[in-house]
């Protein structure tokens, strides 16, 4: 169409007008501001093939003698749970995250991943922190969530973690914070002040001042809720309590966020329907669901993305637990995502579809299912998403 055209100058008007803006002669929504974004980060490549289990598998029960989930069965409280005809849950998440797909708001990505072949877990979680292409020289300032900040409007991101992972390293300070470790602060409110007039004249003012004021904003917030748990209720443990805490301060201060959750290489005795795998597959579902809870209505706008950098292998070790792995299962939650289903490009689960004859193949690159998935949530543009993700073509699953 020729920009001359009266017909044409009126479409850009009125997609001004509407807040959208025209790239290559598509219409693309502009950013949206009110959705919120958690990226849960199970560190140590959880066993994906334990938790998403490909019951329709024969080869999976041949290849896990002793760790394999028995088959689907409403008679057996321990055997794993109907997701369609190939896939099942495992049984710690019947109460948690199996009524979340029911309801459509829980999807699940198997064979997804990176093309990292290193399988060493500090080289492949630096290589999703980063979001960058493996093989090229990388940059540890340039972490991919703090460059999506940078794409948004109005965005308030947060880290609850010890450190500021790398993730979100990047031209703007991010706050971070310990959240399973909220304590009163050591530094009163005079000292805070002495520090922040000491700084006041200096190019770091802006990053202490905000420093305390996100200390005071999230100690407030989680003291009110721990007085109001303490009226006869019992205090939740490990990610569930600190996964309440995360969805009351998303609900009400912050918008992009991001959590690791450790705990999760499996070398000796894994456990299958019971064990250590299942106790911390249990208490990840708690704290999803807790955090669910806690966000309330906001659930509407919010969407959680749990990965882990690599799977595990297939078969069985000789511990009963399992090795590094290539291929993983991700998990999409949401009040509006398109649940209730597998998503993905798939392959049967057996022997002749392993990968170097070991592990789930990917066939779902995290970067492209990661820029699919943003630009249905953000309404980014192509030049947004080549700059969070650079040669990474978005794969659109219609996760939302």
């Amino acid at each position: 169409m020729d920009p001359r055209d009266p017909h044409r100058r009126a479409l850009i008007r009125a997609s001004l007008a509407l807040g959208l803006s025209t790239v290559a002669g598509r219409v693309w929504a502009a950013p949206k501001v009110d959705a919120r974004l958690l990226v849960v980060f199970l560190r140590g490549a959880y066993d994906a093939a334990n938790v998403v289990i490909p019951t329709g598998s024969d080869f999976y029960y041949r290849a896990r003698p002793t760790l394999a989930v028995a088959r689907p069965d409403a008679a057996d409280p321990a055997a794993a749970l109907a997701l369609d005809a190939d896939w099942s849950l495992h049984p710690s998440l019947r109460d948690t995250i199996l009524p979340l797909y029911a309801r459509g708001q829980a999807a699940f990505v198997p064979f997804a991943g990176t093309d990292d072949l290193t399988r060493s877990h500090f080289e492949t979680q630096d290589t999703i922190e980063l979001g960058q292409t493996v093989g090229a020289s990388r940059d540890y300032n340039s972490g991919f969530m703090a460059r999506l900040a940078a794409e948004l409007t109005r965005t308030r991101p947060i880290a609850f973690t010890e450190q500021i992972p790398l993730i979100f390293r990047g031209t703007e300070t991010v706050p971070n914070i310990a959240i399973n470790e909220v304590a009163k602060p050591g530094i009163d409110a005079r000292q805070a002040g002495l520090i922040t007039a000491m700084y006041r004249d200096t190019p770091l003012a802006a990053s202490v001042a905000e420093g305390f004021r996100v200390r005071d904003a999230v100690y407030q917030s989680v003291s009110e809720h721990q007085a109001e748990a303490d009226r006869g209720a019992v205090s939740p443990k490990g990610f569930a309590r600190s996964a309440r805490r995360i969805g009351r301060l998303m609900r009400e201060s912050f918008n992009l966020g991001f959590v690791d959750v450790g705990g999760w290489d499996t070398h000796v005795n894994q456990g299958a329907a019971t064990g250590y795998l299942a106790d911390r597959i249990g208490e990840l579902g708690r704290g999803l669901a807790g955090f669910v809870e806690e966000v309330g209505p906001a659930w509407n706008d919010t969407v959680v993305v749990v990965l882990s950098e690599f799977g595990r292998t297939f078969r069985e070790n000789g511990n009963r637990g399992t090795d590094h792995g290539h291929g993983s299962v991700y998990w999409v939650l949401g009040g509006a995502v398109r649940g209730g289903r597998i998503a993905g490009p798939q392959v049967r689960a057996d022997e002749a579809h392993l990968f170097q004859n070991r592990d789930h193949p990917v066939l779902t690159d995290y970067r492209s299912l990661l820029a699919g998935l943003l630009r249905r949530l953000y309404g980014l543009d192509p030049a947004s998403l080549r700059r969070v993700f650079a040669d990474a073509a978005p794969a659109d699953l219609g996760l939302v």
